[in-house]
């Protein structure tokens, strides 16, 4: 099957289930993923222990740093681009304080960049 992906050699399909703890109401979700594996190289569990893995690599290295280091859940705008924005000042934000050579805590290298300025500017200057 063709899927316009040069090194696709299997579509995965996965269902999942969810039951709502509150309302007990229970839904169902199909999600498909592409792999560069041949079909028969992972057991059906394997699939789903492979897509679990990665969803839990990218909610722990990526999304909790964002919200945790740059408080990235309580920003309250809804317009589209100043998201865009904001994603993007936040990802160059984190590329630059992991660039650091400091081996401080990322949300206390922030405070201290944010209480001095020409730290902070140095820090640009320097990976930039």
């Amino acid at each position: 099957m063709a899927t316009g992906f040069p090194f696709s050699r299997a579509i995965v399909k996965i269902r999942s289930t969810r039951t709502d703890k509150k309302s007990g109401q229970s839904s169902m979700e199909d999600r498909y993923y592409l792999s560069s594996q041949e079909q028969g190289e992972r057991t059906p569990e394997g699939w789903i222990n492979l897509s679990r893995s990665h969803w839990a690599g990218i909610e722990n290295r990526n999304h909790y740093r964002r919200d945790a280091t740059l408080g990235e859940d309580t920003t309250r705008s809804r317009h589209p681009r100043s998201l865009m924005n904001l994603a993007l000042l936040r990802s160059v934000t984190l590329r630059l304080l992991g660039l650091d050579a400091s081996d401080d805590w990322l949300p206390a290298r922030r405070e201290q960049l944010a209480a001095c300025p020409s730290a902070a500017f140095a820090l640009l200057s320097t990976k930039l």
